[in-house]
């Protein structure tokens, strides 16, 4: 007996039906500590299987480690899959964990030949624009991506941490199929004005960190203590010392709603993301981030959960609640602009 595949949602308003879940890449080369190669690709393997047909990475993830990595498993699956892949975190050749916002026309070109080779494809399927770059026009921007899609390199085009007003400048440029943001139980200040704004345009929300970065499934409670020294998460304010305590005391009724559920707390945090595609009225698709195939496996699972009205309103409190930024430096996400 095969596992049945999760739901399919459509990815902006003329794009393919994808698995309602995408997986984020990202940890199996960069930003989360050690990885195993074997232990990646197997989860890629079984993500497949089980429906899940968007592949989250982009340049900036390990100086382009991360796509060379993916490069295999998207040759073999080349037509079931989706590439998602982004521009605009460059890196100074003298400063290598340094990062500079780049939109600038020669830089995007620069940046899809150099995806599209370490990729080892003709196109990609979606290209997002990871960061603005305040002092390029985004109608700019946008303008060199639709020059990409006229040319059969790209297909549709995404944004990553705008703005409503920025999102719907850049829509009277090209459509925008998917704007790729935070959001989660812990994270929802899209909420506010991007995820009205995307449903207004037909706009697939990508929901990048559903689960907190693992903080809400409780794999880490203080990222100083519990992760290795290489960890991004050890410079996210609200993972560390009085924040991650303050935070960690947050997650009393997602275990409570677990338990009832006889699921775990990620499948809580993920069905809860799910379900906003029907409280807003717009496609969302979280990307939950992993390197193992038996948490693939907990991520699907959690697609089959439906939450009642009165455990969604138990959980309503928690956002506001959240002690710390998701970032040191908040200007670079769209909440730091709204």
């Amino acid at each position: 007996m095969t596992d049945p595949r999760i739901p399919t949602a459509r990815l902006g308003g003329q794009g393919p039906e994808i698995g309602v879940q995408g997986l984020g890449c990202m940890g199996m080369s960069f930003a989360y500590g050690p990885s195993d190669a074997k232990e990646s690709r197997a989860t890629l393997e079984r993500a497949l299987e089980l429906g899940v047909t968007m592949y989250d990475t982009a340049d900036a993830y390990g100086a382009g480690e991360n796509e060379r990595f993916l490069s295999p498993f998207f040759k073999a699956h080349r037509d079931e899959v989706v590439i998602a892949t982004k521009f605009a975190l460059a890196v100074p050749p003298d400063e290598p964990t340094r990062r500079i916002v780049r939109n600038d026309a020669p830089y995007i070109r620069e940046s899809v030949e150099a995806s599209l080779t370490r990729l080892d494809v003709d196109v990609i399927d979606l290209y997002y624009m990871h960061r603005r770059d305040v002092n390029v026009p985004i109608e700019d921007t946008v303008g060199v991506m639709a020059e990409l899609v006229r040319e059969g390199k790209v297909k549709q085009l995404g944004l990553s941490e705008v703005t409503a007003a920025e999102l719907r400048a850049a829509q009277e440029v090209h459509p925008i199929a998917a704007v790729q943001s935070e959001w989660s139980l812990f994270s929802r200040d899209i909420e506010a004005r991007v995820v009205p704004a995307a449903r207004a345009l037909g706009v697939t929300l990508v929901a990048y960190s559903p689960l907190g970065r693992g903080f809400l499934t409780g794999s880490f409670t203080d990222a100083d203590q519990d992760l290795t020294a290489d960890d991004f998460r050890r410079q996210q304010p609200r993972f560390t010392g009085d924040n991650a305590a303050a935070n960690g005391a947050l997650l009393d009724p997602v275990r409570a709603i677990a338990e009832a559920h006889g699921a775990t707390p990620a499948q809580i945090a993920l069905a809860w993301v799910q379900q906003q595609s029907r409280v807003h009225g717009l496609s969302v698709v979280p990307i939950p981030g992993t390197r193992k195939p038996t948490r693939v496996e907990e991520n699907a699972a959690a697609t089959t959960i439906e939450l009642t009205p009165s455990e969604l309103a138990s959980l309503e409190p928690i956002a506001g609640e959240v002690a710390g930024d998701r970032y040191p430096d908040m200007t670079f996400t769209s909440a730091g602009r709204e």
